[in-house]
């Protein structure tokens, strides 16, 4: 960007805001981690859609902030669509809040950003607070590759099929988790994933933030010990020795070995080779075979 291009941080971008869709973050606890470009397109929007627009005036009064705010969840988007549709075809400024952190990152607004860009209007990042990223940059995991995978499912059985997709990945993963599933998610991530690094960040920026380093072992014992309360961010480090074989590969081995092997025969030689647990292998077996 050249000093052309740049808007002098003395003067109130206000007046400047072009029309369009503003996807603004806000802060995921510190009311202070709040960018003054956001404050700028705050104060200028002619409607600010929020998740729930009680947690968004604590964020607006704040900062004296009287926008307009309109709800903007899930359960309203057939409503509430094609009406911020309309305003953007006024040449209205949109801004859209997430509670917390950066709009669309396991929150609501895909569908509105792919409406507004299909309908030909400007769609504007504002960046500022995440918390997969505070975490990633406090964790002391390798941060060159990553994966943020947001909530795993609920239930174990398909927790664990969907770790299985993540078994091969060299990158550090990232999850977000709730303080009642947290033992479990972590027990399925190390029968899994294996005994890997693993790191734990809750309440990152507000008054009780901790941050947890250990095995995926060892958090599990810490949780126990002291179960963690607030919102839960979980970092898992990549595997660490041989490269374990992608899914796919192991489906073709088995389906190479199991006409001759059978499944538990299969299983097995094929958990000697591609570095996943026998179990895992195991199930896969039994799927390719019905």
């Amino acid at each position: 960007m050249t000093n052309s291009d740049s808007i002098s941080p003395t003067k109130s971008t206000q007046s400047q805001t072009s029309p369009g869709l503003y996807i603004v973050a806000t802060p995921i606890g510190n009311l202070r981690d709040i960018t003054l470009r956001a404050l700028d397109v705050l104060k200028s929007a002619d409607h600010i859609l929020a998740e729930d627009t009680r947690q968004t005036r604590k964020l607006l009064d704040a900062y004296s902030i009287e926008g307009s705010l309109t709800a903007y969840h899930d359960h309203n988007v057939a409503k509430m669509l094609p009406r911020v549709l309309e305003w953007l075809g006024e040449g209205k400024v949109i801004a859209q809040v997430s509670d917390a952190g950066t709009p669309l990152v396991s929150d609501p607004g895909y569908k509105l950003v792919r409406a507004t860009i299909e309908a030909g209007h400007e769609v504007f990042p504002v960046p500022g607070a995440s918390a997969p990223m505070a975490a990633l940059v406090a964790a002391g995991l390798p941060s060159d590759r990553f994966l943020f995978a947001g909530f795993l499912p609920n239930k174990s059985a398909a927790r664990r099929s969907s770790l299985i997709e993540f078994m091969s990945l060299k990158a550090t993963l990232i999850f977000f988790e709730s303080p009642n599933r947290i033992v479990d998610s972590l027990s399925d991530m190390k029968a899994v994933l294996g005994d890997r690094d693993a790191v734990l960040a809750r309440e990152l920026t507000k008054k009780f933030e901790q941050i947890r380093r250990g095995s995926l072992s060892q958090l599990i014992a810490s949780c126990e010990e002291v179960p963690p309360k607030g919102e839960i961010v979980v970092l898992v480090g990549a595997p660490a020795g041989p490269q374990i074989w992608a899914p796919e590969e192991v489906d073709a081995a088995l389906r190479e070995k199991l006409p001759e092997l059978g499944a538990k025969r299969a299983s097995s030689e094929v958990a000697k080779n591609s570095g996943w647990a026998k179990r895992n292998v195991y199930q896969r077996a039994i799927l390719l075979s019905s």
